[in-house]
């Protein structure tokens, strides 16, 4: 891997972890469509991806960092009441809403990228993620008339219900192409979140998955670095693309808070129509 190739990937990561275009299935298709011969078992990626999703990660904790605060003293107990009893409860959602995508991911993530992560179905799956989107729109709508509701259901008052209802959503997210934030916004809408508080909602649930998805693969990065494995990309460089996937994916996060709160009627539909284009090209572009 070069260093320009290391860095637009790192771009790469830093917007689709947090658009819901799916990051993995971006992954998947990009380098094949430009040509690329990325080695994924190769001794350089591993470190290579660990340095992004801690990157990533490290952007979401210090746009939300306000929101972890709060979190901390909650379970500290340390302010007022009305308020430790607020943070709780969307702590404790945010931990419950985690381990379905956690209790998977250790069992099926290997099988499901085995099995589903070539680059020609996925473009199929990100074609399908459109559909998520854009029907998870129209539920959400329909839901919202049939109940007669004036207002959204505000975050920390979300049933447990609800939380199972995201964190299956999110679960589908293992499936190369499906997005893990497109589905989680899509189960905080079916719940009767607004746009805006299914985006912080889903971008809370990202930072303990990303986070712990790069910590778990430390000590494998040490045992190559302490057996002497020749990698393409120095420290310098690898370092460089974790910057750069972080300061994306803080950029990513304030673009999209923003438009959630400015968008509350069919926000999704854009992006749906994205992947439907994405998804199509893509898939014509490999099979000619």
């Amino acid at each position: 891997m070069t260093f320009l190739q290391a860095l637009w990937v790192a771009i790469l990561q830093g917007v689709t972890e947090l658009f819901p275009i799916s990051s993995l299935g971006h992954a998947v298709i990009m380098p094949r469509l430009l040509g690329w011969s990325l080695d994924q078992k190769a001794p350089d990626f591993l470190p290579f991806l660990v340095v992004l999703h801690l990157g990533t990660a490290a952007a979401l904790l210090l746009y939300f960092w306000r929101d972890w605060l709060g979190f901390a003293r909650a379970v500290l107990g340390v302010g007022a009441v009305e308020d430790v009893t607020r943070e709780r409860r969307i702590f404790t959602r945010i931990c419950l809403a985690t381990l379905p995508a956690v209790v998977l991911g250790f069992a099926l993530e290997h099988k499901l990228r085995s099995i589903f992560g070539t680059p020609e179905l996925a473009a199929v799956f990100l074609f399908i993620n459109g559909f998520v989107l854009f029907a998870g729109e129209k539920l959400q709508r329909r839901l919202h008339t049939k109940k007669n509701l004036a207002v959204t259901t505000p975050l920390e008052a979300i049933s447990l219900r609800a939380v199972v209802i995201i964190g299956a959503c999110q679960a589908l997210a293992l499936i190369p192409g499906i997005s893990r934030a497109g589905a989680t916004m899509v189960g905080g809408l079916l719940v009767g979140l607004s746009h805006r508080d299914a985006a912080r909602f889903s971008f809370l649930l990202a930072t303990p998955i990303i986070a712990g998805a790069g910590v778990l693969e430390v000590p494998k990065l040490l045992h190559l670095l302490h057996d002497g494995a020749s990698v393409s990309l120095n420290g310098g460089a690898m370092a460089m693309a974790g910057v750069v996937a972080g300061i994306t994916a803080w950029c990513s996060t304030a673009f999209l808070m923003r438009y959630f709160k400015a968008s509350e009627v069919e926000a999704l539909n854009p992006f749906a129509y994205y992947c439907w284009a994405a998804g199509l090209v893509s898939l014509a572009l490999m099979t000619l």
